[in-house]
């Protein structure tokens, strides 16, 4: 529900910004890694467990990408991700 909550705020968003201003950040491969495995739904534990890091970077990782994004939520970061096309499910 929430990651739906998410997703339609960023279209609300898109539609009072048509000119698509906005520009995607750029995040490093483990960034990219991490709040794609956000997006599927895994713990920090399980995502560091999936690429044999320590839960601590793992939120390293996720809170770096999630003020690149200036958001507030690795929910609300991975659904950014996504629509930006930075990752895909």
């Amino acid at each position: 529900m929430q990651l739906a909550g998410a997703h339609f705020h960023s279209k609300v968003a898109k539609l009072a910004n048509p000119s698509g201003t906005a520009s995607a950040p750029h995040l490093s491969l483990r960034e990219k890694e991490c709040i794609l495995w956000v997006a599927r739904g895994k713990s920090s534990w399980d995502i560091g467990i999936i690429l044999g890091i320590s839960e601590n970077t793992v939120n390293f990782h996720i809170k770096n990408a999630m003020r690149k994004f200036d958001v507030a939520s690795r929910t609300v970061a991975a659904v950014k991700a996504i629509n930006l096309g930075i990752i895909k499910l």
